[in-house]
């Protein structure tokens, strides 16, 4: 197997020449680049695809940020945008942000670093200078689950707002006008407020009886979330007969709280989810909720990267659909 000192020997150039143009430093003639990568294909060197990236100019490597590395949701995404990588010999760095800017920031340096093609950022804002610090490599890049208003990025998502509205609308097709609703992060742009938002339009165009107090959020979208919002919200207003929960972990922290206080799902209370994950199926009752297909939407935001990568062009945004998928914790009631 050749070795960079061969590529150096045939090529009669120092090392440390080499080592330059495999890592896009300055000091050497073009003639002596084109010299080296012509050395480099003809030995067979190829020391972790960097030479057959610098002669493609591709590294055949995409990032991907996530805020949670243990969400059930991000893993059914990130299957999702490895299974188009590995169609078309793509490799995936994951980096775990926890939503710190500060530690996204690093991320960000650390992927332009590793020469990566293009990058998806997932479940949280594009800030500016995150946008700027890409735009200016010129580093593709997809928000999945996310969205971005005042910048040209493009995103693959659920229509958060009209899901909420039919989950909503859901529960009264269902009879139910005691409805409350556990949600996320109020201050949460991309599925705190709109999920909201769907709900109380559902309530008001059905003139459902809806004040602010129906509504509890969670610092997050939780297990633990949804456990502590249920308890404020049934003490507040024991009188409903349905919730919409913001996420399936949340609404599986309700059914459990919801055990621990004698309170029987679906006969005295009526839940519906968010997201659709392979655990709401597992529930006892098993969760009525709405499906986001994570995994479809981690392809299409795969498959919308490398086509930006290959192409240099920005693709449409793509919204994905939503459905209600029934099981057993909504009641029909009169």
């Amino acid at each position: 197997m050749a070795t960079i000192k061969d590529v150096a020997k045939k090529a009669n150039v120092s090392i440390a020449t080499v080592s330059r143009i495999l890592n896009h430093k300055e000091g050497y003639t073009e003639e002596t680049r084109k010299k080296v990568l012509q050395t480099i294909e003809e030995l067979g060197y190829h020391p972790n695809g960097v030479a057959r990236g610098l002669i493609s100019k591709r590294t055949n490597t995409i990032g991907v940020l996530v805020p949670s590395i243990s969400s059930m949701i991000v893993s059914e995404m990130v299957s999702g945008i490895e299974n188009v990588a590995h169609q078309t010999g793509t490799s995936v760095i994951v980096c775990h942000t926890e939503s710190n800017g500060k530690k996204t920031m690093q991320y960000l340096h650390l992927l332009k670093e590793k020469q990566v093609d293009g990058i998806i950022f997932t479940s949280e804002i594009l800030k500016n200078e995150y946008y700027e610090f890409l735009n200016k490599f010129n580093i593709p890049v997809v928000l999945l689950s996310s969205e971005s208003i005042n910048l040209p990025v493009p995103h693959v998502k659920v229509d958060d707002r009209l899901a909420a509205y039919h989950a909503t609308e859901y529960l009264i097709k269902q009879g139910h006008s005691k409805i409350g609703m556990v949600s996320g992060n109020r201050q949460d742009m991309i599925a705190g407020l709109p999920r909201i938002e769907g709900f109380k339009m559902a309530m008001e165009m059905n003139q459902v009886p809806l004040s602010e107090s129906l509504i509890v959020s969670g610092r997050g979208f939780s297990f633990k979330d949804g456990s502590e919002a249920f308890e404020k919200l049934i003490s507040a207003h024991p009188e409903l007969t349905a919730v919409f929960a913001a996420s399936d972990e949340m609404a599986l922290g309700i059914i459990s709280k919801a055990h621990k206080m004698n309170i029987d799902i679906p006969g005295r209370l009526s839940v519906i989810g968010y997201d659709n994950l392979a655990i709401s199926e597992m529930s006892i009752p098993p969760l009525t909720t709405v499906a986001q297909p994570m995994l479809k939407m981690g392809e299409s935001a795969g498959e919308m990267i490398m086509n930006m990568i290959n192409t240099g062009t920005v693709p449409e945004n793509c919204i994905v659909s939503h459905k209600i998928v029934e099981r057993e914790s909504v009641k029909k009631i009169n």
